[in-house]
């Protein structure tokens, strides 16, 4: 499952990132209109990839360098003898620089050029070369016309760089996106593509560099990294003398009434992902049960933070939270679990409580929430979270000097120093109750392994996200517990037990 093919680069950037790339492989010798016409050439490579026979091409073009882009892909099209027009929704004759040679490639291979109207007809392959990265604020009439006349169309539709409506920077849809089957990207790969709403309007992704200069592309800021096998940490191989007192203790504590689920979840996936003892702090009526499932976890009844702190002083890594609940049960033992000196990872009802103003969490921690939990620890609305999930991210590992993991589609993790990492895996099988446990205890037994905060983090999210892949053919109702074989295949792919 991890040996799928990822040719995509690690580096990340934001729009202003890529357009200072951009003019740089100009100002060294590079003429705008040649990386043009390299576009062009990269987008009618994979559009002919994808609908090899469909022979029919409409092209919705824009006022800028984008509609050159598309400009010069229907005078291939048109080239190859596939019928194509052009809908300039921005005027055709209002064109200059690059955008205007690429207006008068078209025309003199006599693509047909029209001007955008509601009653226009669209046919064949869409190429949407409307708007590029620049955009900032809410599309605006008549492109916002357009993109919904588009997206109701149901025609096969592909996006030159960028669906145009989705923010290069943050993957919000600026009021309306066009929904594409294929986007082709270009020079530098944007975060926006892989976040926030970004799944559902950007399809297939292909990238392709433009032939530019290496040199000049190793020295280009970015902004955040791809979790792939060739980005993150690995587990180090164990000498063949290991014994589990090397491997860590992690002590998981939750588990309230009717919620001891999690916390078995949590351990469960810990013992699985190599952590060398794994105990579980939970109410004594779930004991029973937790150890008939997995009698390999230490599993101990716990009525009073006091019981809980005579556990807790022999653990190395805790995990707080899975089910752990709100009432004062959980305060309790939470209050314990932050007094102490552990590596910690603190999730669902922990984040609650901390983002109640109940606890103060100790530097050095891993917090794991969902939007909605990371818009309580902001205080701000979950849709300001998802309005600029990055920003959001590095503003809670500033907050509370930890590393912290935003869930959702495009997962992030942030370090306190700025590191910020992205995770482009997972399947829609995943929504489903008991994920974030099983995540949580994975992160903890890395934890427990040696491995830092941070490398831990990531490593453990993109794991997660493949092993949830790899179960995806099984279709609907993939339950968390699900995972945990999975992932220690997976773990043990990756990163091999012995050399």
């Amino acid at each position: 499952m991890l040996s799928s093919r990822d040719d995509l680069p690690i580096s990340l950037h934001s729009a202003a990132q890529v357009r200072d790339l951009d003019a740089r492989l100009i100002a060294s010798g590079t003429p705008g209109f040649e990386l043009m016409q390299r576009a062009a050439h990269a987008t009618w490579r994979a559009l002919r990839r994808r609908w090899p026979e469909a022979g029919s091409l409409s092209v919705l073009a824009g006022g800028g360098n984008n509609a050159g882009d598309g400009y010069l892909v229907a005078a291939l099209a048109r080239r190859a003898g596939w019928q194509v027009k052009v809908l300039a929704v921005g005027a055709a004759d209002a064109l200059t620089g690059d955008a205007a040679l690429a207006r008068d490639d078209a025309a003199a291979v006599g693509v047909t050029i029209q001007p955008w109207s509601e009653c226009a007809v669209l046919e064949g392959v869409v190429v949407d070369a409307l708007l590029g990265t620049g955009l900032s604020g809410e599309v605006r009439e008549p492109y916002a016309q357009a993109i919904r006349l588009l997206n109701a169309s149901s025609l096969p539709v592909l996006a030159v760089d960028i669906p145009s409506g989705l923010c290069a920077d943050t993957g919000r849809v600026l009021g309306v996106a066009v929904r594409a089957d294929l986007t082709v990207t270009f020079i530098g790969l944007k975060l926006g593509l892989f976040t926030a709403d970004a799944p559902n309007q950007v399809g297939e992704l292909v990238f392709d560099d433009l032939q530019a200069d290496p040199a000049l592309v190793s020295v280009t800021p970015r902004i955040a990294e791809r979790m792939a096998a060739g980005s993150l940490r690995r587990l180090a191989p164990r000498p063949r003398t290991a014994h589990k007192g090397q491997l860590g203790h992690l002590l998981v504590v939750g588990g309230d009434r009717g919620l001891g689920g999690a916390a078995l979840l949590a351990a469960e996936s810990a013992l699985r992902s190599g952590a060398g003892l794994v105990s579980l702090a939970t109410r004594p009526e779930h004991v029973m049960a937790a150890l008939a499932r997995r009698p390999e976890v230490m599993c101990a009844g716990v009525s009073s933070a006091n019981q809980l702190l005579a556990l807790a002083d022999r653990a190395d890594v805790l995990v707080a939270g899975p089910g752990l609940g709100q009432d004062a049960w959980g305060r309790g033992l939470l209050s314990v679990v932050a007094g102490l000196e552990s590596v910690q990872v603190w999730d669902a009802d922990a984040l609650n409580m901390l983002a109640g103003g109940l606890v103060r969490l100790p530097a050095g921690c891993v917090i794991t929430p969902h939007p909605g939990e990371a818009a309580r620890l902001l205080g701000i609305s979950t849709a300001e979270v998802q309005a600029d999930r990055p920003r959001a991210v590095l503003a809670l590992a500033q907050k509370f000097d930890a590393v912290v993991l935003l869930k959702g589609a495009g997962s992030l993790v942030a370090a306190p120093d700025g590191r910020l990492a992205l995770c482009d895996r997972g399947h829609p099988v995943m929504a489903g109750a008991g994920l974030g446990d099983v995540l949580a205890g994975l992160i903890g037994a890395l934890l427990a392994q040696g491995m830092d905060a941070y490398s831990a983090t990531c490593l453990a999210v993109w794991l997660h996200a493949c092993a949830g892949e790899g179960l995806a053919r099984g279709g609907r109702g993939l339950a968390a517990s699900d995972l945990i074989p999975t992932i220690r295949q997976l773990l043990e792919e990756f990163a091999p037990c012995l050399k």
